[in-house]
């Protein structure tokens, strides 16, 4: 029995050897140059970047209210 579960475990790990050796890559350089062109996209809508009006900052300081 332990050779035939030794054989099925083995075309298990060739399987996904032949699945990772079939993905395309990206090279580091255009994958980097992919990102900094996102971000520099997106810029203007990152509220990291450009900060929050205090209109519409949900974590502003809340209006005490009291009464004299």
């Amino acid at each position: 029995m332990s050779g035939s579960s030794n054989i099925t475990a083995m075309r298990k790990v060739v399987q996904q050897l032949r699945f990772e050796a079939s993905i395309n890559r990206v090279k580091v350089s255009q994958a980097a140059a992919d990102l900094q062109l996102f971000c520099l996209q997106n810029a203007l809508q990152d509220p990291l970047v450009t900060g929050l009006s205090s209109s519409t900052n949900p974590f502003r300081p809340q209006k005490v209210c009291s009464f004299l």
